[in-house]
């Protein structure tokens, strides 16, 4: 079943492969053909489409429509020159076309030349009755150029014509949050409301206005008004979710929340948020029985394994905790988060050098904060990997030079690897203004410490 079409194109499809399965030919008016062909393109079934189309043509030869699709296929293929050809030939035969120019823009725009795209679009806006088309063509070509002022006066045009067009909607609001421009979305979208009272997709981008404005009982009431004009907009109950949640109205939250598994197969999202918010009521079986809902629902999400990874942690099950880091690891690899809290979760269970290859990873994939190369340098002193520990001091030198926590450990291991002479002159440059940070040494480094010629400068 075509699920695109209505029932008459339904019959029309069927026909057709009907006559290729026997070998008959038969005969499809040009619109028949028209809405064959362009099904076969929407799907990306561009053979069927170039066949569907050469049989149209040797049908109806001189049809404009079908011989714009046939430059339309060439241009899913790639085929610029031939199209452009095919274009050039049409225009001798109907020169105020406005798919020739539709077309030839389009050619333009795969090229890159977005400003040629545009002029030729508004010599299409001068021929055509669908405006809103190709104000919605104009707006993705000035959104190409980041001309996002003259994107969103096109998308709005567009929504004109067709208020109905919610991708233009879309679009509109993504040109308001590239400009920054919350204040100006706000005050159109309460324009279109005046016109579409029950447009829950209106409702639904103003309550996500408000919610960047941190006006959270405004949002909350936009998204009321998106339920109330479409009961089962799953959308509107999970940002309203959020933004419950957000006011520490857990309770609420987990209501809207659940609704929306009553509506559509389970969210992970809205299962993962329900968990969240049993945790912040201090139900943690709810929270756990949720959370382990959302893996079995969505094994591939990673942010659920990390979820209960950090209930875990939070719980001091850290076998546990291990398991479900593993799990998040091996759906993303280079995951920096991901490693840091693998690292500590060993470094809880005394595996060192696990622990030390986590905040090596974590470091290594962007996580790179001095506590995290401090901790790294803890665990290689406590598995006396000496010459592994000033070469990761000297490389955490090169971006924290002036630290002290890393200045004081790098004379703490330069005596240990008996370079005392090169130990000892730093101290003499960095013990007056940091003397405070000595009790490095003399945590991490006591016998160090406690040498006559340390003491005399840390004293």
């Amino acid at each position: 079943m075509f699920l695109d079409y209505n029932e008459e194109e339904n019959m029309s499809l069927n026909k057709y492969e009907e006559m290729l399965k026997s070998n008959r030919v038969l005969f499809f008016d040009s619109n028949e053909f028209e809405n064959i062909i362009q099904h076969y393109l929407d799907n990306g079934l561009v053979n069927k489409a170039k066949n569907a189309l050469k049989i149209a043509l040797q049908q109806h030869p001189n049809n404009i429509s079908l011989r714009l699709l046939g430059v339309e296929v060439l241009i899913f293929e790639g085929q610029h020159k031939q199209a452009t050809q095919l274009l050039d030939e049409i225009e001798i035969i109907s020169p105020e076309n406005e798919e020739v120019y539709i077309q030839r823009a389009s050619l333009k725009s795969k090229d890159g030349e977005h400003k040629k795209a545009i002029s030729l679009l508004f010599e299409a806006l001068e021929r055509t009755e669908d405006l809103a088309d190709v104000h919605a063509l104009l707006g993705m070509e000035f959104l190409m150029l980041d001309d996002y002022s003259n994107a969103r006066t096109h998308y709005e045009a567009c929504l004109k014509y067709d208020p109905q067009d919610y991708t233009a909607l879309y679009n509109t609001m993504n040109c308001y949050t590239f400009m920054e421009d919350t204040q100006g979305a706000i005050l159109f979208l309460n324009g279109y409301l005046d016109l579409n009272p029950y447009c829950e997709v209106a409702w639904h981008q103003l309550g996500m206005q408000f919610v960047e404005l941190k006006s959270y009982e405004k949002a909350l009431a936009a998204y009321d008004f998106a339920i109330y004009s479409d009961d089962t907009f799953v959308g509107a109950y999970i940002e309203k979710g959020k933004v419950l949640e957000s006011l520490e109205r857990y309770e609420e939250a987990i209501e809207n929340y659940t609704l929306t598994l009553h509506l559509e197969d389970p969210l992970s999202f809205a299962l993962l948020h329900i968990g969240k918010c049993y945790e912040k009521l201090n139900m943690n079986d709810m929270a756990l029985q949720y959370y382990n809902q959302t893996v079995n629902e969505d094994p591939l999400l990673d942010k659920g394994w990390k979820v209960i990874t950090d209930f875990f942690f939070r719980i001091g099950e850290y076998q546990k905790a291990l398991y479900h880091i593993n799990k998040a690891l091996d759906i993303d690899h280079e995951n920096a988060e991901y490693w840091i809290r693998y690292a500590k979760i060993n470094s809880r269970l005394s595996y060192y050098e696990e622990a030390e290859r986590g905040y090596r990873k974590g470091i290594e994939y962007g996580d790179d904060g001095l506590n995290n190369w401090l901790e790294r340098i803890d665990l290689l002193l406590k598995l006396n990997e000496n010459e592994a520990v000033e070469l990761t001091i000297q490389i955490a030198l090169d971006k924290f030079p002036d630290n002290p926590e890393l200045i004081f450990r790098y004379i703490g291991i330069l005596y240990t690897n008996q370079k005392s002479a090169k130990a000892i002159d730093l101290l003499k440059k960095v013990v007056i203004a940091h003397r405070e940070f000595s009790i490095i040494l003399e945590e991490l480094f006591p016998k160090t410490y406690a040498i006559k010629e340390i003491q005399k400068w840390v004293a």
